[in-house]
């Protein structure tokens, strides 16, 4: 039976790099994301992946699709978090309504997530769940209220998840990724910018499988990763 990935927050950028890698590597893959047109293009165009409609800001959607995927596909080996959202604005112009799917996107998504998939990884004594993260989550810029908040309690979450379920087998990763991917919309908003201020998603995704690969003695919790352009 195959190993099962499931890759939330997909679109053509991480999370189709994502899909692909782990595909190719011999897992099913279940992509999550709310546009069924985009899920429906990348699962012809990547073989061994299928994907769902979910919105993770709403924790009944996320329970409804991993009742299904445990159905359809069987237990979840590696869970790969790669949904975001946020509002660009300073404290005055942040709305609650903003503030909320924000937080509901990148912190509450994850907990529910995780949930779904931790008992069956504990039964199994191990697994896998790799979080994509930002920049915004060690420090929060003025036009970053909403954002910087929101990922710095992921960061927050994936840190406690890390020290409680390591010692079960269970490899918690979070991944700082502080640059701006390849995309034809940043290309295009950045068209003065050389190849090299980009990153590429594909360099991404093997980052994040290497690290799934480590022995459990010497596990990477955090790992940034950004192009030498960025200042840090």
């Amino acid at each position: 039976m195959k190993k099962i990935c499931v890759v939330v927050g997909v679109g053509p950028g991480n999370g189709a790099a994502l899909s692909r890698r782990f595909a190719g590597e011999g897992f099913t893959v279940v992509m999550l994301a709310r546009r069924a047109d985009q899920l429906a293009k990348l699962a012809e165009e990547i073989p061994g992946t299928f994907g769902l409609v979910c919105d993770v800001s709403d924790p009944s959607e996320i329970e409804s699709v991993f009742e299904q995927i445990h159905h359809d596909f069987g237990p979840v080996s590696a869970l790969i978090y790669n949904a975001g959202s946020g509002q660009w604005s300073d404290v005055m112009n942040t709305t609650v309504d903003g503030f909320q799917k924000a937080w509901a996107t990148n912190a509450l998504g994850l907990l529910v997530c995780a949930q779904q998939v931790i008992p069956y990884m504990v039964s199994a004594g191990h697994g896998q769940i790799m979080v994509i993260g930002a920049t915004a989550s060690l420090r929060g810029g003025a036009n970053f209220t909403a954002f910087a908040s929101a990922k710095s309690a992921q960061r927050s979450l994936a840190q406690s998840m890390a020290r409680d379920l390591g010692p079960k087998g269970i490899h918690v990763g979070y991944f700082i990724i502080d640059g701006i991917i390849d995309l034809e919309r940043t290309r295009d908003f950045f068209q003065d910018k050389p190849d090299d201020f980009f990153m590429q998603a594909d360099a991404i995704a093997d980052s994040v499988w290497a690290v799934t690969q480590q022995d459990r003695s010497a596990w990477t919790f955090e790992l940034d990763l950004r192009p030498y352009s960025e200042r840090w």
